[in-house]
């Protein structure tokens, strides 16, 4: 049972494993476990946050290998959130990151559904700061970044968690994801397939491009359609697999967006930020959600990248790394 819980410049304004456990020593303090601002608890030893992660995810849908290998057909290398969250927060407790000094953001749609990752970060760090909205989409813009970074902790860090989400049904089928207690195998995500339906209608030269982002009752659905707009051919050509492709078309206008807002409010950080982006793929009751990891980057207070992560988030990529530098080693001592 899962936990309850031009239009650019437009949206620029507008446990599991006792081995992880080690990875989490910057986690705990000298003195005794304490509440913080945040309103968790940091506890004192590396056995009490390992607790933590593990009463984050008590409870949940157990992972599904028949199922796992559904959602692998069409969004390969993704994760469930479990396996998401212990590893990411494993790599940024070796920078500094802790539940005491670290303000967790997010940029995630406002579908219901998106709130089970805020939830299981939420376990982590404590309540998240939101600056998306419809489709994932930064909205707050520049503004709600300079409001979160004024927020984060005296010589603290912040992560910054965004992304689309899109639904894979029992059987499946992507877009589509049963709800509890609705019987219909409901659409995920609604706003996604409205902007995708729009820029079929003008590919295929139904309709004409309008930009009605002055009409504020719908400003935020307009603007995700011109936002996608450019990827109209992107998303024909992607035929049968349209559901799969638009998720990557919205991340990839998403993490411009952000981009861009970061670079702005940079002078804002403080010690760091890390951005994880990727696409939430959300699923039924009785299944565990996913995340496909497609960035884990770490800033300094300058918004300069200084590492990527990424590879430690994709299952097997440093392993597979590794494998591929010691078969030239060997390749070499051979010759």
């Amino acid at each position: 049972m899962k936990f309850s819980s031009s239009a650019c410049t437009f949206a620029l304004l507008a446990l599991s494993s006792s081995s992880s456990v080690s990875a989490f020593t910057s986690f705990a303090p000298s003195t005794r476990a304490h509440a913080t601002s945040l309103n968790i608890v940091v506890g004192d030893t590396k056995e009490e946050f390992a607790l933590r992660l593990e009463q984050t995810f008590k409870g949940a849908a157990p992972k599904n290998s028949d199922f796992d290998e559904i959602v692998q057909s069409s969004f390969p290398g993704a994760i469930t959130n479990q396996e998401l969250v212990t590893d990411a927060t494993a790599l940024l407790a070796a920078k500094g990151y802790n539940g005491s000094n670290t303000l967790l953001a997010t940029s995630l749609c406002c579908d219901e559904l998106a709130r089970q990752l805020e939830d299981d970060f939420n376990g982590i760090y404590g309540n998240n700061f939101n600056l998306g909205g419809l489709a994932g989409f930064p909205f707050a813009g520049n503004t709600g970044f300079g409001a979160m970074a004024a927020h984060i902790p005296d010589d603290g860090y912040c992560l910054i968690v965004y992304g689309p989400h899109v639904g894979v049904a029992a059987d499946g089928t992507v877009g589509k994801v049963e709800r509890s207690g609705i019987e219909l195998v409901d659409t995920c995500c609604g706003s996604a397939v409205a902007a995708s339906n729009y820029v079929d209608s003008i590919t295929t030269g139904n309709r004409s491009p309008t930009i009605q982002i002055q009409t504020f009752t719908d400003f935020q659905q307009s603007a995700v359609q011109e936002l996608i707009l450019p990827h109209g051919k992107r998303l024909a050509d992607a035929g049968d697999d349209r559901m799969i492709e638009l998720p990557y078309a919205l991340y990839d206008s998403q993490k411009m967006l952000l981009t861009e807002i970061i670079k702005a409010g940079s002078t804002g950080i403080k010690r760091g930020v890390a951005c994880l982006g990727g696409i939430q793929i959300n699923t039924g009751p009785d299944t565990p959600d996913y995340f496909v990891p497609l960035q884990f980057d770490y800033m300094n207070y300058r918004g300069e990248v200084v590492d990527s992560m990424l590879d430690s988030l994709v299952p097997g990529g440093e392993k597979e790394e590794e494998a591929a530098a010691a078969k030239d080693d060997d390749d070499d001592d051979e010759e």
